[in-house]
């Protein structure tokens, strides 16, 4: 019979991203895993003692419960003799064909799937990488897969291995139907033993060899095993009553029976320390398969050594029973988690999605949501394809939406990575500028102007912001270094101010007024030419600085007149380093000017003021008062336009 093979009938979970083909039905499972149980064939699993114990129950093994017997061969299935999952296609093929040249068929079935299912992951791989590449490149709806000479080839063998595998279980049946044919003559030659003419010791040897024969004999077929062994060992007791062996023969071979029985007992109560109990279960048939071929005890003995062997295997049998409901237990929950993953995937593939942040965001949950998936095991048989199905139909709506709204998006990111490359060659024709302030300001509007145009395809989205973001880079690491320069400028700016101060503080005045006066100028001049210190020193050096002037001004012996405008010289030279083009020294002047204007209204009014007061008694103290005050007022306009000429002058300068 031959064996199905799940890589052929079950196809592989498919959405988004792969499933592992683990994850078939139950049905094919158990088929290919009864071949596993035996590699000739599916042999009797009922577990019963042998003719001379037939008055006892058999005990109750189901042969038949093909589900268990899966189940065992998926927890106890040995591994690939070899990893193959690093080895290129090529590299898989001429493995196989190795293979199928070199060793027995029924010692590489293992190896044969294990190449199988790691060429197809990778020619699934591929051919993933080719349709993305085509999406991204607008190809989707024009794409097709070419021939895959590998695929062709690895078909090929498969193929082979199917008819060589079909070739094999023909000769193995055929086999089996010669070995009942000579186990049938071996019982005709037993029965014909009764008419021999010949001594009872040479009989009975001869019938040991009739029995060595059978033992040596291989496997039979299924359906004929009950009714070979009933007659083996009906003819077998006619041959003991036949010869009536002497008793202490018969005792001898009796007893061996029995101690060889009790050797199996023995490892049978072993098993029950074996933690697999799937293993346990598997081994305990092989002694049971032992039991049958040893002959019968001694009568005394025979109910109790077979009780004792019965209840070992009920203990087993219980323990696999127990086993298999604690399996339908996880399958249970395995549902139940399924169901979950399957309520999200719908929500996902139903929410309505505006943009491609959103569609990667979700995107990336229902890859999670799949890698999940792959971890949780089998659901109950009848729930396990619906379960399945449910959550890929989800998944493929899904990605059946996202594939749309992505072809319906190329034209607005076409016209986005237009927009983004003007942006580009503006920020390019930027980076060299060194007006930093109004650079600073363009490439940060620029940079607004990005995050305000939409995305563009996934095959320019990282070169194009690459492009942008090197731009944008190399103008403010220009600039840093730039302000990096200055920052030591000024902290040497800020040592040099601190020397003269120290200088002005001790300095001394001579008698010369005027040489007095010119020294503090020269200390106003070098003060101007020393630039700008960093700004967190600037207020405490520029108080310290005019508090020291100021005092030595104040100690000069010349006028008031002229020490305000030393004062004010200073003030305003201060302001001009401070504030040089700025408004504020201009709102100074505009400030003199209104004064001297208002100054020069109050003289006209007080000289008028004069005439009036000329009638009146007191006149001459009153005139007096007025001309005093009109004088200061010329006095003072003098100053206020000195001032005014002073700021005018440094403006000049500048």
């Amino acid at each position: 019979m031959e064996t199905i093979d799940p890589k052929d009938s079950v196809q592989s979970e498919q959405f988004g991203k792969e499933l592992p083909l683990a994850e078939t039905t139950q049905e094919t499972s158990a088929t290919v895993l009864a071949e596993t149980v035996h590699d000739e064939t599916f042999e009797e699993l009922v577990l019963t003692h042998p003719h001379d114990e037939a008055d006892d129950d058999e005990v109750n093994f189901d042969p038949n419960n093909i589900d268990e017997i899966a189940a065992e061969a998926v927890e106890e299935g040995e591994a690939p003799a070899e990893d193959y999952s690093l080895c290129t296609k090529e590299e898989l093929i001429q493995k196989l064909s190795a293979l199928l040249s070199g060793k027995p068929l029924e010692k590489i079935r293992q190896s044969v799937e294990s190449i199988k299912v790691n060429f197809y992951k990778k020619h699934k791989a591929e051919l993933e990488k080719l349709r993305k590449e085509a999406e991204d490149a607008g190809e989707e709806s024009t794409f097709v897969t070419e021939p895959d000479q590998f695929e062709e080839r690895l078909k090929e063998l498969l193929k082979k291995y199917r008819d060589l595998k079909a070739e094999f279980n023909q000769k193995i049946e055929a086999e089996k139907q010669n070995n009942l044919r000579e186990k049938y003559r071996i019982i005709e030659e037993i029965k014909e033993l009764v008419n021999r003419k010949e001594a009872i010791a040479e009989t009975y040897h001869h019938f040991r060899d009739l029995q060595n024969q059978w033992r040596s004999i291989g496997l039979v077929p299924q359906q004929n095993i009950k009714d070979l062994w009933e007659t083996y060992h009906h003819y077998v007791e006619i041959f003991y009553d036949f010869i009536k062996i002497n008793n202490e023969l018969r005792d001898l071979d009796l007893k061996k029976n029995l101690e060889s029985k009790m050797v199996l007992c023995e490892k049978a109560e072993e098993l029950l320390l074996e933690p697999s109990i799937i293993k346990a279960f598997k081994s305990l048939q092989k002694l049971h398969e032992q039991w049958r071929e040893i002959g019968p005890v001694p009568q005394e003995m025979k109910v109790e050594i077979w009780e004792r062997f019965k209840a070992i295997t009920s203990k087993i049998n219980k323990k696999h029973q127990d086993y298999f409901e604690s399996l339908k237990q996880v399958q249970k929950k395995n549902l139940e988690s399924k169901s979950i993953l399957c309520e999200r995937a719908e929500e996902i593939s139903n929410v309505e999605i505006k943009g491609p942040k959103e569609w990667e965001q979700f995107y990336q949950e229902m890859v999670e949501l799949q890698k999940i998936w792959r971890t949780i095991g089998f659901a109950p048989k009848k729930d396990n394809n619906r379960i399945y199905n449910r959550f890929r139909t989800a998944c493929d709506n899904f990605f059946a939406r996202k594939r749309e709204f992505f072809a319906q998006n190329k034209e607005e990111q076409l016209n986005n990575l237009q927009l983004k490359t003007d942006l580009c060659v503006q920020a390019e024709a930027l980076k060299e500028s060194t007006d930093w302030k109004a650079t600073t300001d363009d490439l940060i509007n620029l940079q607004k102007k990005w995050k305000e145009i939409g995305s563009v395809s996934r095959k320019h989205s990282d070169q194009i912001w690459k492009r942008f973001r090197a731009a944008c880079d190399y103008f403010f690491a220009r600039k840093a270094a730039h302000y990096n320069n200055i920052d030591s400028q000024y902290d040497e700016n800020y040592k040099l101010k601190l020397a003269l101060i120290a200088e002005i503080e001790a300095f001394v005045p001579g008698d010369n007024t005027e040489d007095n006066f010119q020294k503090l100028k020269d200390f106003q001049r070098r003060w101007s030419e020393i630039g700008f210190v960093p700004l967190k020193f600037k207020e405490e050096v520029q108080k310290k600085y005019r508090e020291t002037i100021n005092r030595h001004f104040d100690n000069l012996k010349v006028d008031d007149a002229r020490k305000n405008l030393m004062k004010f010289k200073n003030k305003i030279e201060n302001m001009s380093g401070k504030h040089k083009g700025d408004r504020k020294i201009l709102n100074e002047r505009d400030k003199y000017i209104n004064k001297l204007r208002q100054i020069e209204n109050d003289i006209v009014v007080w000289e008028n003021n004069i005439g009036f007061f000329a009638k009146s008694k007191n006149a001459e103290a009153m005139i007096a008062e007025v001309q005093r005050k009109i004088q200061q007022g010329k006095e003072e306009i003098k100053l206020l336009e000195q001032k005014v000429r002073m700021i005018d002058s440094m403006e000049d300068d500048e």
